[in-house]
């Protein structure tokens, strides 16, 4: 997943007591760095993830498919890491403050089967990119398109719904277990987003500095809205 981050924006930012990847950063740099950073390490998960889902393939094209996929997740992470080189960022400091969070969060989630590692990237993905796309808004350019980018469909949206919705139909009682599967990702996720976000209060900063609570509540009602739709495409209960 490219991260669990969701939720830091509801409780008070904490300053963390760790040096920021370059020291001098305005608020809004540093921002852009964690941002960045936590893009970053989120992709290279991500292409680790489908080379080892595509070792679960039901079938050969499935393989080929989750393989190109991992492929397009990895040209992902070099664009993002080019992008910190061109802010003279060290790519391996940026993402440093991201790694135990999120090997917790995927230890924390591994799926049983295909059809769970299928749902994961799905929705836990899509959650975390809804998240991006929010702060990505509020970056300066050249950043703010490169996430804008980076955040594109690689074309796991379509090959993940044909496939659980398919096995659903082959087999109805895999639906409950697999609504049941996303309503945990969804809940870790929101507690790896706390934890992170008390660390990093520059990238929270961002939103929290929207300072209109309806504003807030909409960005959260939209994200939401975004995952319902997803559950529904799958053929899950929200």
């Amino acid at each position: 997943m490219r991260g669990a981050r969701i939720a830091a924006v509801t409780q008070t930012s904490i300053p963390s007591s760790d040096p920021p990847p370059q020291g001098g950063l305005a608020e809004a740099d540093q921002a852009t760095v964690d941002l960045l950073g936590l893009l970053a390490y989120g992709e290279l998960t991500a292409f680790e993830r489908l080379a080892t889902d595509a070792r679960m393939s039901p079938t050969l094209g499935d393989k080929i498919a989750l393989a190109a996929m991992a492929a397009a997740e990895f040209s992902h992470f070099q664009a993002v890491c080019a992008e910190l080189d061109r802010l003279g960022v060290d790519r391996e400091r940026a993402m440093a403050p991201f790694v135990a969070p999120l090997t917790t969060f995927h230890n924390s989630t591994a799926p049983a089967d295909w059809l769970e590692s299928l749902v994961k990237a799905y929705v836990g993905d899509n959650i975390a990119a809804d998240f991006y796309r929010e702060i990505a808004a509020r970056l300066p350019a050249p950043s703010r398109e490169i996430v804008l980018r980076v955040l594109d469909d690689t074309g796991h949206a379509v090959f993940a719904v044909e496939r659980v919705r398919a096995a659903i139909e082959a087999n109805p009682t895999v639906a409950g277990r697999l609504a049941l599967w996303a309503r945990r990702l969804v809940g870790e996720a929101l507690t790896q987003a706390q934890r992170v976000g008390v660390d990093r209060d520059a990238l929270t900063g961002l939103l929290v500095g929207v300072g209109d609570l309806d504003a807030l509540a909409a960005i959260f009602n939209r994200i939401m809205a975004a995952h319902g739709r997803r559950m529904s495409a799958l053929g899950l209960s929200a």
